[in-house]
């Protein structure tokens, strides 16, 4: 289905959820852009490479993508916005706003996905944990019809989430949403970033077992050699871990050289970043 087909179809769907004259999806030179407001949402892919082989690409991981807009708006201003997301946002307990915001911000990056990765790999997606407590059960039926509209499968798709030490309290809700999403073909990550020994998350991890674990580099040290790269033993034994429970392990934001000897020395299987995105395109500058 082309792509301003598959908008219409997201921006009908959305005026008839929310009973508004207000159509959110655009295309414009050739991305799909999410409007909130005078805000515009796009979408920002990162290749995730094998470690071994850094022209091996698995996957994408996305950002979202937030810009301002100052010129006239695509849709009738009159529209209340209060009732899609509210002012208490940042409320623990306003689930309904963070469900709706979160289903628009992967609809937006999945329609983009298709014509920047050609659906090659998986797609890392974002997914907040209030979002998970939010939903009761079924996790992943709604976007399952956005997945099947846009040609792919569930398989194509790797839930992501961030893991946060208040919400990882939450871990039986928690893991009954993320097992409800497996249920319906995704694949499971969860993204540690730099939280690397948070109250409870050995535990969490071995009883979710993650397809992926995704975790931020060390912090960047331009004096460090790389015979005297320390190497946390919280981190190391988060690695030793993930191989524990089966799971492929993504260093992720590697962006200079003592960052990649780190990834190296740790044995993760993955790597993302601009230090191996670079490397790539001088490979292909010499072919």
């Amino acid at each position: 289905m082309p792509l301003q087909q598959l908008v219409n179809h997201f921006n009908d769907r959305f005026e008839q959820e929310h009973h508004a004259n207000f159509r959110p999806f655009i295309v414009e030179n050739g991305a799909v852009q999410g409007w909130f407001g005078p805000i515009r949402m796009g979408s920002r892919f990162s290749p995730v490479r094998m470690l071994t082989d850094y022209e091996a690409i698995t996957g994408h991981l996305v950002q979202l993508a937030v810009a301002p807009h100052t010129g006239s708006l695509p849709y009738d201003t009159g529209f209340e916005f209060t009732h899609f997301l509210t002012d208490s946002i940042s409320q623990p307990t306003d689930f309904q706003s963070v469900i709706n915001l979160d289903r628009l911000c992967r609809t937006v990056h999945m329609l983009n996905y298709l014509s920047y990765a050609h659906v090659n790999g998986r797609l890392f997606l974002d997914v907040d944990p209030r979002h998970i407590l939010g939903v009761d059960s079924n996790h992943g039926v709604y976007f399952e019809e956005i997945i099947v509209k846009c040609g792919l499968a569930t398989s194509n798709v790797v839930i992501s989430m961030a893991v946060n030490p208040f919400y990882i309290l939450h871990h039986n809700q928690l893991l009954a949403g993320l097992n409800n999403y497996r249920k319906q073909g995704y694949q499971i990550a969860l993204n540690i970033g730099r939280w690397y020994s948070a109250n409870g998350l050995v535990d969490f991890v071995t009883k979710l077992a993650p397809n992926f674990v995704r975790i931020d580099v060390p912090e960047h040290n331009p004096h460090a050699l790389k015979a005297e790269m320390p190497w946390p033993y919280a981190l190391d034994s988060l690695q030793q871990l993930v191989t524990l429970i089966g799971g492929q392990s993504i260093l992720q934001q590697v962006n200079y050289q003592d960052q990649a000897f780190t990834a190296s020395a740790a044995g993760f299987d993955w790597v993302q970043g601009g230090y191996y995105d670079k490397l790539a395109v001088d490979h292909l500058r010499c072919l």
